[in-house]
């Protein structure tokens, strides 16, 4: 980072490279969306490029800084969105056919994932950080300006409203009799 302050293009590069990939999967999470998620993307790393001298490296990791970045660019966007107030564009169904079982999978997955983007922003943040990008406790709280004890509140709170939200998926999947293959 210190070369990237000197503005130095091959390192801006080598950051990139090395941080693009999981900074991607965890703005999938927060956004909901590919596309938005790159387009965020893209915005943290001109804000990394355009800003890199208020980076300071003996205050925050830069994976701190980068991730604390993105997401107040995913929470502006989605502000931005909900203000527009614009309908969501209807989903290509594939109509092809499918088992069962796929369908089932992909039920549950959109269960889990809406029961996600219903949680209040701050609790998805420190779900998505702590549980999907493997970030500990100590730098997911940094990332959302809080202590570790307050994470881990809102893990708590975002476990508690997850169970709820998907009460129904597990009622379900346990009154199904078990298939096993063989």
């Amino acid at each position: 980072m210190a070369q990237v302050q000197r503005r130095d293009r091959e390192a801006f590069t080598r950051l990139l490279d090395r941080h693009l990939a999981g900074l991607q999967k965890f703005l999938i999470r927060m956004t909901g969306n590919g596309a938005d998620a790159d387009e965020v993307a893209q915005e943290a790393f001109l804000r990394i490029w355009t800003r890199a001298d208020s980076w300071q490296n003996d205050r925050v990791r830069f994976t701190t800084w980068l991730f604390r970045i993105a997401r107040n660019l995913a929470i502006d966007r989605h502000r931005r969105r909900r203000e527009t107030n614009h309908e969501d564009l209807e989903q290509i169904v594939d109509e092809a056919p499918d088992t069962a079982h796929t369908i089932d999978a992909e039920r549950r997955r959109k269960m889990m994932q809406n029961a996600i983007a219903q949680l209040p922003e701050r609790q998805r943040t420190a779900l998505v950080l702590c549980h999907f990008d493997g970030m500990s406790n100590p730098d997911a709280a940094a990332v959302l300006d809080v202590s570790v004890d307050a994470l881990e509140s809102l893990l708590s709170r975002a476990r508690r409203s997850l169970k709820t939200a998907l009460r129904p998926l597990i009622e379900t999947r346990e009154t199904q009799p078990c298939t096993t293959s063989r």
